[in-house]
């Protein structure tokens, strides 16, 4: 016999692994975004062993996954396995009046989330970073181009040139996560395609930014 699960036993496993208010309270915030163990801490008022057992059943039936923040190598972000819950992660409507991505560089992430995001949703968008580059990376231009978003004519601005009042954030780069003095609405933790620099992790991050923004375009209302 087999000593592998079957799909009902995994399917079984993984509804266990929600039996718990706790851990599908940890899986319902993740649905809004990637976050620290601190955060997910503060939000629920759990000690940090409590909520460690509950990352670790998580992480046992491949619901969630950790990455290394590419800013503070000491601190981590935790995010959904969106595939593990196809139907049933609960969702939440926020609204907004523009959307604004940010990264450091403002050179590529947030540039690539900010195109797709008007191509997904009616709530307009900008982009901004907090150090900005002289210009768009030419890798981040040519991957864009290869599916069909322009960025030539972009330019990376500051943060404070863009930000308004009532912007809905989302930070799409650890550093600038970090750096920010105030938390953003959202974050999503993708790996800096400039760092490895070839054609396959600037494609790997406009894979993950178009499924983020596939996910929350249809969510997130016009305020």
């Amino acid at each position: 016999m087999s000593t592998e699960r079957s799909g009902l036993e995994q399917r079984a496993a993984r509804h266990a692994a929600l039996g718990d208010p706790a851990r599908l309270r940890i899986v319902d915030l993740l649905g809004l975004g990637d976050q620290s163990p601190t955060e997910l801490q503060t939000a629920l008022g759990m000690p940090s062993n409590l909520l460690a057992h509950h990352l670790r059943v998580l992480d046992g039936e491949g619901i969630i996954e950790r990455r290394r923040s590419e800013g503070d190598g000491r601190r981590s972000y935790v995010r959904l396995r969106p595939e593990s819950l196809v139907g049933l992660v609960g969702t939440a409507h926020p609204a907004a009046r523009r959307v604004v991505f940010v990264c450091t560089a403002n050179s590529a992430r947030s540039q690539l989330a900010a195109a797709l995001w008007r191509e997904a949703s009616t709530v307009p968008a900008e982009s901004a970073g907090t150090h900005p580059a002289p210009r768009i990376h030419p890798a981040a231009a040519a991957a864009a181009s290869r599916h069909g978003i322009h960025l030539a004519s972009a330019r990376p601005r500051t943060l404070a040139d863009v930000l308004g009042d009532d912007d809905f954030v989302i930070t799409v780069c650890d550093n600038a996560r970090e750096e920010l003095d105030t938390l953003p609405d959202m974050h999503w933790s993708i790996p800096d395609p400039v760092r490895v620099g070839t054609d396959a992790a600037f494609e790997a991050a406009i894979a993950e930014l178009t499924r983020r923004v596939d996910d929350l375009a249809p969510r997130l209302t016009r305020a």
